[in-house]
């Protein structure tokens, strides 16, 4: 099922589950304007083709003790494609890294890190990253607040597309 392929209705059940993945698949049929039985196996042919990795809770890091959220920029000694991909295992290992992006410009990768306090960031900062094989040098910047967090994709701008290809 390529992107092109997908049609108005896939679009709506993929918006709708990415706003709500806890609701029912009678309340999702309803919604996209179908039954259920078909809604369902509609669902089952998204997450075949990838379209949907997964369901996820987006818990709250700050109630849950993670008051330091912090971006570090990692620039490497070398980017051939064995080093980087080291690099990027190492980063799945590391629980205090949440996303892990390889980006192209001044810096070769830029990390998501969550930490319950600055005092073991800081630990994980000297000890694991700027300590890991193949570090030249990594800068961090604290988040003070967050004015957006908005996960997945806009679907208002794929109805746009879709339909001025229409």
């Amino acid at each position: 099922m390529a992107a092109h392929r997908l049609d108005p209705i896939d679009r709506k059940i993929l918006a709708e589950l990415q706003a709500d993945g806890r609701m029912t698949n009678v309340e999702l049929a309803k919604r996209v304007g179908i039954s259920a039985p078909p809604c369902l196996r509609r669902v089952r042919t998204l997450e075949e083709a990838g379209y949907i990795r997964g369901f996820h809770a987006d818990v709250d890091a700050r109630q849950l003790g993670f008051e330091v959220q912090v971006f570090a920029m990692v620039g490497l000694v070398s980017q051939a494609e064995v080093d980087l991909s080291a690099f990027e295992a190492r980063c799945r290992e590391w629980s205090l890294v949440r996303e892990c992006h390889m980006l192209n410009g001044e810096v070769d990768f830029l990390l998501k890190c969550v930490s319950p306090d600055l005092s073991t960031f800081q630990t994980f900062l000297t000890e694991e990253l700027t300590a890991a094989e193949n570090v030249a040098s990594v800068k961090t910047s604290l988040v003070i607040r967050c004015a957006k967090d908005e996960p997945g994709v806009p679907f208002d701008v794929i109805e746009a597309r879709a339909t001025a290809q229409d």
